[in-house]
């Protein structure tokens, strides 16, 4: 397809001054993002029987250190970003092969490395960094390369070595995540239709062999999905239990701190992947669908902030990235509503969970940080010298 080939072009000089960046610098993306954060804030609040802790503080203060993340990312040098794209894939890479050696375990599953002040769970980096790496193979790459089998081979392979690591955790959301966002940057880097086909083809004669190789628990959250009557007080105690919180909540919602749900403890993880329901019983079908409008304009302006750059590496990692939040939003959203098995996606910016916030806040750092430099030339076939 090819969607964002652009004629070549060369570096020139680019040197905007801090007060031209701030000049820049995007504030209304920034209130939307102010706003999901609140309402998080807001419902981890709730969960924690109207009090701070102990969820809504620790979240505060890592959405605040993301915050400032965000701000330094946003004001650096997008050149930067792309010269040193694979040094941080492959220091990602590293970090989740570190996990197979030395990870610490919890609910189990092996997918943190325990720094001592606190825990890091590289495969939440890696789908921002794969993007990172993506984009700078496909603006290097003309578009005669990208539909060659030999050169799609490499992005291929930068997209399943991370999915493989990540599905030995077990981390089967994440992983899903991965291959879904490196797909539709494949597809619109101008790989044809018919590769995909094939591949879909082949996914689907896999299934036995690819079930096989699936966790216990794994099998039986998809024979949940599929039948969670079955076994209501058992397997399908999730599902029934968020279908419940999500009817009770009406058109209005029981009011704020009155989810009963959720304070009863009827609902389990509802400060992680289940959290969507808790604001569906308290605020109802209107508090929802609030929440899904800012979601839907913090994407909508990134894909503007997509179409409005002018360099090749830009608009691929502005897309990425925001492609990958759409993701979190649809995976967690329909896995709470069962129409998807449960995964163990967050619900972004609104979930309780320290990297995952950090990494989305990075990520809206670097959506940022091309905004600003919109107007930025890079030159192709990796001439990118700073300057």
């Amino acid at each position: 397809m090819g969607f964002f080939r652009e004629r070549n072009c060369y570096l020139k000089d680019y040197n905007l001054s801090f007060k031209d960046k701030c000049k820049r610098f995007s504030f209304i993306f920034t209130f939307y993002i102010f706003c999901v954060v609140g309402i998080g804030l807001g419902i981890l609040y709730s969960v924690g029987g109207g009090n701070w802790s102990p969820w809504a503080i620790k979240q505060l203060m890592r959405f605040l250190l993301g915050l400032a993340l965000y701000l330094i990312i946003a004001f650096t040098n997008l050149r930067m970003w792309m010269k040193y794209a694979y040094w941080i894939y492959g220091i990602t890479l590293a970090l989740l092969v570190g996990v197979e050696v030395m990870g610490t375990i919890g609910m189990g599953a092996q997918r943190w490395l325990d720094l001592g002040v606190f825990q890091l769970q590289p495969s939440e980096l890696m789908k921002i960094t794969l993007i990172l790496a993506l984009a700078r193979y496909f603006h290097g790459a003309g578009l005669e390369d990208i539909r060659t089998i030999r050169s799609a081979l490499i992005p291929i392979g930068m997209i399943l070595v991370p999915t493989a690591l990540i599905l030995k955790q077990p981390d089967l959301g994440t992983a899903l995540m991965l291959i879904f966002a490196g797909s539709m940057m494949l597809f619109l880097a101008g790989v044809q239709i018919w590769k995909f086909i094939c591949v879909g083809i082949l996914g689907a004669t896999s299934v036995p062999i690819l079930w096989s190789f699936l966790h216990d628990y794994q099998k039986q959250r998809v024979l949940t999905f599929l039948d969670p009557e079955k076994d209501p007080l058992g397997a399908g105690y999730h599902i029934m239990q968020s279908k419940i919180a999500l009817g009770s909540g009406g058109l209005w919602g029981k009011g704020f701190l009155e989810g009963t749900q959720s304070r009863l403890n009827f609902l389990p993880e509802k400060q992680t992947d289940f959290i969507f329901t808790v604001l569906s019983e308290e605020f109802g079908f209107v508090g929802s669908m609030i929440l899904l409008a800012l979601f839907a304009l913090i994407i909508l302006y990134g894909f503007i902030i997509t179409v409005r750059c002018t360099n090749f590496f830009g608009k691929f990692l502005a897309f990425g990235l925001t492609a990958n939040f759409a993701l979190y939003i649809f995976i967690n959203v329909g896995m709470v509503m069962g129409l998807l098995p449960v995964v163990g996606v967050p619900l972004p910016l609104v979930s309780y969970g320290g990297t995952a916030m950090l990494t989305l806040m990075m990520a809206f750092g670097l959506i940022q940080c091309v905004h600003i430099n919109s107007d930025m030339e890079i030159g192709r076939r990796g001439s990118i010298d700073d300057e």
